[in-house]
């Protein structure tokens, strides 16, 4: 049996959801997850705490440590689920970039 499975799902808060982008909150209790997804459009994170991501795709599984502040950007794509894997809550802002305005 898969492990991840029985892992809580972090809280998600939609902030704004429009044909041009979308913003969302991720609260992660330690070791909460978001589930796996694939996410349509470019986005960006940006950490609102320090902490240490665990990214699982199919390809494996890598920790990406984070500062608060510090933000990334990633094309559409691979599906792949979000763990907290540092030992307090995480917390990041992520933008979806659907299209022009």
């Amino acid at each position: 049996m898969d492990i991840r499975a029985s892992r809580q799902t972090a809280t998600l808060t939609t902030q704004v959801d429009n044909d041009t982008v979308a913003i969302h909150r991720w609260d992660f209790g330690v070791g909460e997850k978001t589930g796996w997804h694939r996410h349509g459009h470019a986005y960006a994170v940006v950490p609102l705490v320090d902490g240490n991501l665990r990214i699982v795709s199919d390809s494996g599984e890598v920790i990406v440590p984070l500062k608060a502040g510090v933000s990334y950007a990633r094309d559409a794509g691979v599906e792949h689920d979000v763990i907290n894997a540092g030992p307090g809550r995480m917390a990041f802002v992520e933008i979806e970039i659907k299209g022009k305005a």
